[in-house]
């Protein structure tokens, strides 16, 4: 069981920054795939930003070149750095952990925090 815990949402004015963390558990970490999902009100959760173990990312079009994924494997944590927010990055954002097993993958989300952003 991996378990992931979110923190660094809330409310910032448009074109202001936030910088959202997840801590995980395990002590396998640094073999995970790592990433972000969002999910805006009445529309279903979507790919935000992806790390997998080996360092390569993958970004949303509607994010990439404002937000930068990281992971510290030595502190077990990843995060999400956002710049230029808009009114339409407003979302609960998840942190998503892929353990790969036996030829499959097993998928853990945390509780998400909420990032609010204002006209």
């Amino acid at each position: 069981q991996v378990q992931l815990v979110e923190s660094g949402g809330g409310l910032v004015q448009a074109g202001g920054s936030l910088r959202l963390s997840c801590a995980a558990s395990g002590s396998a970490f640094r073999i995970y795939d790592i990433g972000w999902d969002r999910q805006a009100p009445g529309k279903q959760r979507e790919l935000g930003a992806a790390m997998n173990s080996g360092g390569s990312t993958n970004y949303a079009d509607s994010v990439k070149g404002r937000f930068t994924i990281s992971r510290d494997n030595a502190k077990n944590t990843v995060s999400l750095q956002m710049h230029s927010l808009k009114p339409e990055d407003t979302a609960v954002y998840y942190c998503n952990v892929r353990r790969r097993v036996l030829g499959t993958s097993i998928n853990y989300w945390g509780q998400g925090t909420q990032v609010t952003v204002s006209s």
